[in-house]
This record gives C-alpha cells, structure tokens and sequence, in this order.
C-alpha cells in the first residue's frame, strides 16, 4: 500500500478551520484512500505555526496518537541524505522539513503530496520523479 506525504502548509491547513486553504485541504484529504505518513520536522513546523490554535494542535497531535498521521522515520539516521538534498536545492531552497520530505518519498516509494508549497513542483524524488501535488495550487 502506498502512502501520500504530509507537509507541514497542509497540516496547518487541515488541522486549523481559520486556515485560508482548510476547505481545500479537507477536499484533497477526504479523496485519498491511503495513509498520510510525514518527517518531525514538518510536525515540528505545523505545530509552531498552530500554537495559536490550541484544539488544532490537540488534534494534530491526536491523529499521531491514532496512527492516522505516521511518522516512519527518524531524520537523524538520514543526515547525509538530508545534507546533500539541502546542497542540491540551495538554490530553491530546501529546509531541512523539505529535505526530510523529499527522502522520505524516496523511503517510502511515493511522489504523491499534500502540500501548498509551490516549490514541490521543483523538487524531485529519486533523483528525476516530479511530486504529484495532490492538492492544486491554481
């Protein structure tokens, strides 16, 4: 079974109602039928942008809890790959949540992704394989 990736733009967007984009994010949620897995440093970002909103991060941090939201590997045990991702998109940039992101598509054996950033359309998994953005940016 495949999963989809989870960046830390659509987990605020999903998990806090205020969001600009929540309806998209709920959307584009509800039509995918597999596991949403992520990296603790988009965790770590959508829970300091949603510290404002304290039942969004409850239930952020439920879904973890539940096993709805997965974190299947640890960044520390990656850091080369991390490190020569960060090198390769300087220019884009890739922070380190991006990094983690795109290694982890290459783990995991998915291009698909939840995400708002625009720069997944630049970044590529497995060296050449575009992201599927799951949820539009037009």
């Amino acid at each position: 079974m495949t999963s989809v990736l989870a960046d830390s733009s659509f987990l605020v967007g999903y998990y806090n109602k205020r969001e600009f984009a929540h309806r998209r994010c709920v959307a584009a949620y509800q039509s995918i039928e597999v596991p949403l897995i992520t990296c603790e440093a988009c965790v770590t970002e959508a829970l300091h942008l949603l510290g404002h909103a304290a039942p969004a991060v409850d239930n952020m941090l439920a879904s973890i809890e539940d096993g709805s939201l997965a974190i299947p590997f640890r960044a520390g045990e990656c850091v080369p790959q991390l490190r020569e991702l960060m090198r390769k998109y300087r220019d884009t940039p890739a922070d380190f949540a991006d990094a983690c992101l795109i290694h982890l598509a290459d783990l995991a054996g998915t291009g698909d992704i939840l995400t708002l950033d625009s720069d997944f359309r630049h970044f590529r998994w497995r060296r050449n394989r575009r992201f599927n953005l799951v949820i539009s940016l037009e």
